[in-house]
């Protein structure tokens, strides 16, 4: 087998591919991360294994390379620049807090066990970054506004970037190629070389972007260009290619737009190139020197609750300096402890160079399996608690860019199939009102897209047809909305791109809300999967509701409203059931699935805050039901049966750029609910 992989590059690919499909779902049934069991696959079929592959053979050499670099891209790809600037100053102190405290543990772990100065340096560096795992855990708890989740994210550019020109440092050192002016000049060239990279990408991405806003395929292979030339000029600048290929992630993350390209860039990271990196490094580990290191020596020991504790102190001490709450602090610590992406990066240079050990890479990859599974648990345990602390001062009166309180909404309808068209505007007919009568504004919507002929362009017939057609729409809504004698103002766009047009006009119109309709033979579940309304979503600044009505609006008069945690999210889908309720007659079922360490008293305090959301002069029967969190999908599809419209939410959010699993409830619900369901979605900005 050893000799057959050897001389056959496309079977040793086939079985990388192979393993990088079948270990993950395996794996994650014993509740693990992916890395752990890609990292055990390595083992399996490496040298210290069944002895298939090494490490040194020139394709897994190469496929390693490109991994370490999408680790490194995708780091800097999925950083919110936008967030960060807004409270720079505090993500830099906590960054240089959780920099300096990792960084003086390794340097004295290393210098107590016998290690040169050098590689005690080094080994500081690797625990001074962080990769914040959680962070898709933070976004499907609407969180990501929370000021210790944008610190933690923005603390991430700091301590990468400065573990990585430490790192660029150790590795000239090494070499002998850094003499006294050296130190100096290294770091002011990686600046140079940074800026270089961010002007340029910049300069001539957003050009490119607009130019080929619709062209997904060449903006993805720009990308990937930008990402292997930056990392090959990080290599002829003197650095090392994960510094390039770190800069170009934040480049591009400040020209390409939220969007499909960018998840495809991603996902081809999170399921191609990574995995494969993983699996190499798996090749390098002696399971029974790993096993001795963590068993006869306290160092892995030691490394593990030195990181641990000093990423702790350093989230306390922000802490107490900015006034955070204790969820706020748990927060900061636990996106700030896995070591993932640098460190594996770090890791691998160094023992490549001869810096670290074999018993300093056993103790990092445990490290790592243990920082990877802690840290997005911790998350997971933060966020109902952040919730919990700020639900004390919210109530129904509270206002905002994602309340809908109860005021008039100006409401956009999308239409462009006659047979959705008249439950749709009559679904935003019920929704639209508000407090004294006030009628809000029906905006119906067609859009006439450029795209639909050959060659770029439509034919003039064909766009002329296209107009009637959609004019023909608009006169019908008209007449559907005339007897309901509220103020309706059609809209007519052309435009290139559908779901751009819906976004654009929704801005020009300070719309509060865009409903959108699916037909009943298109798979309700997809619209989260890169169709026109996800799209939309992504674009739109204001809440987007997707209905699917397969009984007519009046009809929907027993409302299910699933809530997993107290926050503003939670108060939309409610208020948008209000809205219904008031207009129907309708009585509203709030379900609250709560942790199920909740004690008594602490359910009932629940109940009585939920009953609180519903002020007494626009009450409406409602009924508040308790279930442990434990089965949401069956607890709402049996209570979905007594129901007749179930209100799901849906937080908008980037795929995952690790190979961390990231369950989607609501898109499992979508497939499995045959009644109507409408789902709102949150603007990503």
């Amino acid at each position: 087998m050893t000799a057959f992989l050897a001389t056959n590059p496309l079977a040793l690919f086939a079985l990388l591919l192979g393993l990088s499909v079948v270990v993950p779902p395996l794996i994650r049934r014993l509740g693990l991360p992916d890395l752990v069991g890609l990292l055990a696959a390595g083992v399996l079929i490496g040298p210290h294994g069944l002895g298939w592959l090494s490490a040194e053979g020139e394709v897994v050499r190469l496929f390693s390379d490109l991994g370490v670099v999408y680790l490194l891209f995708i780091a800097g790809l999925e950083i919110d620049l936008a967030e960060f600037a807004r409270i720079r100053q505090r993500s830099f102190r906590f960054g240089l807090l959780t920099f300096l405290l990792p960084l003086l543990t390794g340097l004295l772990l290393g210098l107590g066990f016998g290690y040169s100065l050098l590689s005690s340096v080094l080994l500081g560096s690797i625990l001074s970054s962080h990769t914040p795992l959680g962070y898709p855990i933070v976004r499907s708890y609407g969180e990501v506004r929370d000021e210790s989740v944008v610190v933690a994210i923005g603390g991430t550019i700091f301590t990468d970037l400065a573990a990585l020109v430490l790192l660029a440092l150790c590795m000239g050192l090494h070499r002998g190629e850094a003499s006294a002016l050296e130190l100096v000049a290294l770091p002011l060239r990686v600046g140079l070389f940074g800026a270089l990279v961010l002007v340029l990408i910049r300069r001539l991405g957003r050009p490119l972007v607009r130019r080929s806003v619709n062209n997904d395929t060449q903006l993805f292979v720009v990308v990937l260009m930008a990402l292997f030339l930056a990392s090959l000029g990080a290599e002829l600048a003197g650095v090392e290619k994960i510094v390039g290929a770190f800069l170009a992630g934040l480049a591009v993350n400040g020209v390409l737009p939220e969007g499909r390209v960018k998840e495809q860039v991603i996902f081809v990271g999170a399921a191609l190139f990574i995995p494969i990196f993983f699996i190499s490094l798996g090749l390098l580990l002696n399971l029974p020197a790993f096993a001795s290191t963590l068993f006869s020596s306290p160092f892995a020991l030691l490394l593990i609750t030195g990181l641990v504790g000093a990423k702790g102190l350093a989230s306390w001490w922000a802490g107490r300096l900015y006034g955070y709450s204790a969820p706020q602090v748990l927060t900061l610590w636990s996106l700030s402890i896995p070591q993932v992406a640098a460190t594996l990066a770090a890791t691998f240079v160094g023992y490549r160079a001869g810096l670290l050990d074999e018993m300093v890479l056993n103790s990092v990859l445990a490290l790592m399996v243990v920082t990877a599974t802690l840290g997005p648990y911790l998350t997971a345990v933060a966020m109902p608690r952040l919730g919990r602390a700020k639900a004390a001062g919210l109530n129904a009166s509270a206002s905002g860019q994602r309340a809908l309180a109860r005021r008039a909404l100006r409401v956009l309808v999308p239409v462009s199939n006659p047979d959705t068209e008249a439950p749709l505007l009559q679904l935003a007919h019920l929704l639209m009102g508000g407090e004294a009568d006030q009628p809000g504004e029906l905006l119906p919507l067609a859009v006439v897209s450029t795209r639909q002929g050959q060659g770029g362009g439509p034919s003039l017939p064909a766009l002329a047809s296209a107009m009637v057609q959609a004019r023909s729409l608009l006169q019908r809504a008209e007449a559907i909305s005339k007897p309901w004698q509220v103020p309706c103002r059609s809209l007519l766009r052309v435009d290139q791109d559908l779901a751009g047009g819906i976004a654009l006009v929704a801005v020009e119109q300070a719309s509060d809300l865009v409903l959108m309709g699916l037909t009943p033979p298109s798979p309700l579940g997809r619209w989260l999967f890169g169709d026109l309304v996800d799209a939309t979503c992504r674009q739109a600044p204001c809440p987007v509701v997707v209905a699917h009505l397969p009984r007519p609006p009046e009809e929907l008069r027993r409302l299910l409203v699933p809530i997993k945690d107290l926050t503003a999210g939670a108060m939309e889908q409610f208020q948008l059931a209000q809205r219904l309720a008031l207009a129907l007659g309708g009585e509203i079922t709030l379900l609250h699935l709560h942790d199920p360490r909740l004690s008594r008293v602490e359910r009932q305090a629940l109940v009585a805050e939920l009953q609180q959301w519903q002020p007494s002069a626009t009450a409406v029967p409602l009924q508040v039901v308790l279930q442990s969190h434990q089965g949401v999908e069956s607890a709402i599809l049996a209570a979905s049966h007594n129901h007749d419209l179930v209100i799901l939410r849906s937080q908008r959010r980037l795929v995952a750029g690790l190979p961390i699993p990231a369950s989607d409830l609501t898109s499992q619900l979508l497939r499995r609910l045959t009644g109507s369901v409408l789902v709102i979605s949150d603007p990503l900005h």
